[in-house]
């Protein structure tokens, strides 16, 4: 019983759909992690002068006073004095990091479908070239039109032969 349930469990963790999702997580949590750098490294502190010099991995209100009582130079500050803060830069920095890794899916997707479009349309194209447009006429030899009912050369009625 144990072995059949491994066996299974096996064979489902080697489909190919299985392994495709696993990379795709271990690609995503590298990205998520280079979006944060992107977003607190890159993006923030040039945002934060210009909105007046704002750090935001500091931005944060005192719920309640720790000891020393506030205020608090830093994050750090006001976590080593036990205070209780509300931490709104932390969350504005996820939301940035949301909006650019949605982004960036929703481009990922576009491409993707573009590219399955375009290969239904060839895969379409391909068969419809492979179906034959032309037959012979059995009276006259002549390359006629498939659809055709009477011979354009010859005037050969081909309903009445098949």
């Amino acid at each position: 019983m144990i072995r059949n349930i491994f066996s299974e469990f096996k064979k489902f963790a080697m489909r190919g759909n299985v392994m495709d999702m696993a990379v795709g997580i271990i690609i995503g949590a590298a990205f998520t992690k280079i979006v944060d750098s992107l977003v607190k490294d890159i993006l923030m502190p040039p945002l934060g002068l210009l909105m007046g010099k704002i750090d935001f991995a500091n931005l944060f209100f005192v719920l309640k006073d720790g000891t020393p009582a506030a205020p608090y130079a830093s994050m750090d500050a006001a976590k080593a004095a036990g205070a209780v803060t509300l931490n709104v830069g932390f969350f504005i920095n996820a939301i940035i990091s949301f909006v650019i890794v949605a982004f960036a899916v929703f481009i990922l997707i576009k491409i993707m479908n573009t590219l399955r479009e375009k290969l239904e349309r060839k895969e379409e194209e391909t068969a419809a070239a492979a179906e034959p447009t032309t037959k012979k006429c059995p009276f006259c030899d002549s390359e006629i039109s498939i659809k055709a009912t009477k011979c354009p050369h010859c005037t050969a009625d081909l309903n009445d032969h098949k």
